[in-house]
């Protein structure tokens, strides 16, 4: 079994940063991919952006280019995401995913993992 657990959501003003955490546990951590997700209420989940943990090759959803990195510390056993010039509709609740699978993708069902999530509010 793997647990995740996210931290680092808060409450900024538009133009603001934050970095989300998202720390690995249990038996063996087995995720070939990690990623970060987002829904905001009324809507799906949607992809933020993923990281290969082989390779650290990664992929971003077009409305985060620029704005957002994610990033590995294996150390650690823990991923990051900075986000930057930070906007109200990046209000959401963001989840971390882990994925079994060497191919990043954007759709969560194919993520095997997930943390319980934390609340990010950008006011205007």
């Amino acid at each position: 079994q793997v647990q995740l657990v996210e931290s680092g959501g808060g409450l900024v003003q538009a133009g603001g940063s934050l970095r989300l955490s998202c720390a690995a546990s249990g038996r063996t951590f087995s995720a070939a991919v990690m990623g970060w997700f987002r829904q905001a209420p009324g809507k799906e989940r949607e992809f933020v952006a993923a990281i290969r943990w082989s390779d650290r090759s990664t992929l971003y959803a077009d409305s985060v280019k620029g704005r957002f990195t994610i990033s590995k510390d294996n150390a650690k056993n823990t991923m990051y995401l900075q986000m930057n010039s930070l906007k109200p509709e990046d209000t959401a609740v963001y989840y971390c995913a882990g994925d079994k699978s060497i191919v990043v993708r954007r759709i969560a069902a194919a993520f095997d993992y997930w943390g319980q999530g934390t609340q990010v509010t950008v006011s205007s």
